[in-house]
Order: C-alpha cells, then sequence, then structure tokens
C-alpha cells in the first residue's frame, strides 16, 4: 500500500556561516571556519492512511525538523518527501498546490503560533478564502462549523488570541489547520505546553477528529506515555537518525535497540513505585560534531568496536519492525 506521507532519506544540516570579524580573524589565521549543525541525518519513515505513527525522542534528536520539513515550511538539504507516492519537488501547479494544503502543522506554543493582532475569525478564516476553498458569502457559516468542531463557541470569533486560556488557544491552531481541509497533520509536540487535565481534553479532541474528518497524524512527542495512548506505530530517533521502528504495542512490551530500552525502563509505572531512576549515562553528543558509527556508542552499555566505526542500516528484524543495532547481527 502506498504511504500517505514517506520520507527518503531526509537529511536537513544548517550551517552557522562566519560574520565579518570571523572572516577577518579566519583570515589572520585564528582557525575559525563555518559550522554545520547535522539536525536529520538520513531518516527515512513512512506514514499510512488512517495512521497516528508517535516520533519520538530527546530534546535535540531532530523529531520537529522532520516534522517542518514534511508540512513545507523548512526546505530537505538532501533527500525527498512523497505525498500519495508522487515527490513534492516534482509536483508543479494544481496538484503541489493541493499537496501543501493537505499537509498541515499544530505548533507546540499556542501562543507564539498565532498572531496577536489578528481576531480568530482572521486567524481561521483567513486561508480558506485566500485559496479558494469557500466563497465570502459561505465564510461566516464556515468559520462558526470550525470553531463548533473544535469545542469553542462561535461567538468566541470576534476575541484576541491573548483573551483565551492555554487550551483554547490550542484548539484555534487545530481549527486553523483543520480550516483548509487537509488529510495529514503534523502535531509537533502539540500538548507539551498545556496543563495535564487539559493535554487529556486536547488528546481526546485529536482522536475524535481522527474519526470525523478521516485524519493521518505525525504525532511528534517526548512523552512516551502520550504516544503509547495515541500511536498505531512509534519511531524513535537519536541525534538525527531513525534506531527503531515497531507497532505500538510490540515496542512497549520489549524494545530491541539499547538506546529505546533505556527510554522506556525509565517511563514512570505504578508497578514500579520503589525502582530508583536511573537516566541514561552520558550527554547526548553535540550535532556539531556528531560521533562516528552509530551516534549512540558513547551512552550505550553495550557498546563494541564495530559499533565506534560503522553506522547501523535500519533493517527489518521482524515484519513491520526495523531496528538499527549491530546486535542483531
Amino acid at each position: 500500500m502506498t504511504a500517505m506521507v514517506a520520507t527518503e532519506e531526509l537529511t536537513k544540516n544548517f550551517v552557522k556561516r562566519l560574520d565579518l570579524a570571523g572572516k577577518i580573524a579566519a583570515g589572520l589565521g585564528a582557525g575559525l571556519k563555518e559550522q554545520t549543525v547535522h539536525a536529520v541525518d538520513g531518516v527515512s519513515i513512512d506514514v499510512a492512511k488512517g495512521e497516528v505513527v508517535g516520533l519520538v525522542g530527546e530534546s535535540g534528536c531532530g523529531k520537529s525538523t522532520i516534522g517542518r520539513m514534511i508540512a513545507g515550511i523548512m526546505e530537505p538539504t538532501a533527500g525527498r518527501i512523497l505525498f500519495k507516492g508522487r515527490a513534492l519537488d516534482e509536483m508543479t501547479g494544481e496538484e503541489a498546490h493541493r499537496a501543501k494544503l493537505a499537509v498541515q502543522m499544530i505548533f507546540q506554543d499556542p501562543f507564539a503560533s498565532l498572531n496577536p493582532r489578528q481576531r480568530v475569525a482572521g486567524i481561521v478564516g483567513e486561508a480558506p478564502l485566500a485559496h479558494g476553498i469557500i466563497s465570502r458569502s459561505e465564510a461566516d457559516d464556515y468559520l462558526d462549523e470550525m470553531l463548533r468542531n473544535v469545542g469553542l463557541d462561535p461567538a468566541f470569533k470576534r476575541r484576541y488570541p491573548h483573551q483565551f486560556s492555554g487550551g483554547q488557544r490550542q484548539r484555534i491552531g487545530i481549527a486553523r489547520a483543520l480550516a483548509v481541509k487537509p488529510e495529514f497533520l503534523v502535531c509537533d509536540e502539540a500538548i507539551a505546553a498545556l496543563d495535564v487535565s487539559i493535554q487529556a481534553q486536547i488528546l481526546n479532541l485529536f482522536m475524535d477528529l481522527r474519526e470525523t474528518f478521516d485524519l493521518t497524524y505525525l504525532f511528534i512527542s517526548h512523552d512516551l506515555s502520550v504516544v503509547e495512548h495515541i500511536s498505531n506505530r512509534v519511531v524513535i530517533m537519536y541525534l538525527g537518525r531513525v534506531v527503531e521502528v515497531a507497532e505500538t504495542n510490540v515496542l512497549f512490551e520489549g524494545p530491541n535497540h539499547p538506546y529505546a530500552k533505556a527510554l522506556l525502563d525509565e517511563v514512570p509505572r505504578l508497578d514500579q513505585r520503589k525502582r530508583v531512576f536511573q537516566p541514561i549515562k552520558g550527554e547526548i553528543p553535540s550535532p556539531l560534531t556528531p560521533p562516528p558509527g552509530c551516534h549512540f556508542h558513547p551512552r550505550c552499555p553495550q557498546a563494541m568496536d564495530r559499533c565506534r566505526i560503522e553506522v547501523p542500516p535500519l533493517k527489518e528484524i521482524a515484519p513491520g519492525r526495523l531496528s538499527a543495532c549491530h546486535l542483531n547481527d
């Protein structure tokens, strides 16, 4: 089956250029040079229609960068993004326009992602008008419908973002994304900035909207309990690379990759209340100078000489399950 959205060897590097003073110093022999941040390193993932895929990893592993590239906010340095089997960079005209509208993003900070000078009516209603999805005569009724879909009173449409709570602002962000009739939503830590009780409400809203509008999600999060609750499959990343992919129940029953195992071992559980918390040893290496071979080897208790030299390929170890670890050999 063709995936709704897929990436092939997706790579993103950020280059820190030298300013004028740095160029002068470099010319005088100071040894300064441009620095490259390797944010995403050859990531290939796929999301089938109707599926919820959780993208998990520590801060700085490249999760949000992948989400922004899929949503068209950032251009990849290398690799391809495919929508329904067609590469986005090969699409033109109306096909490219439809593909861009079909993938929308919901951001982590529900205040920073909304224009503080625009009323809700403009935030939610501007895009469908601009893209010809609705006519001006339909705009008012369409806006009211979108707000009801996310659990907001249409009477709120004359208000500004600062007049809402965090949970209400996130609902506005969701309504804005839904207004252009997308098929695929990238949810980038969409509940991380909310209170725990509100998180549950927004999660339930996502699940309801999935059924109502036949949506597909890439759900980016560092909260494993949330991912376990909402996802069909989980993709685990470490320092720009995918280390394991598996169905949610399979992964949580027995992770394969040492990093995935270390993450799941430290998820708080009621049956392990007396267990002493032990974080993963060592610090995450800098993406400016990632370690050779397996990126996790400096922190891996099972690392061997091969891990320090050779990059482990992400390969199938069971039907529908992928892992990038030399121990599988």
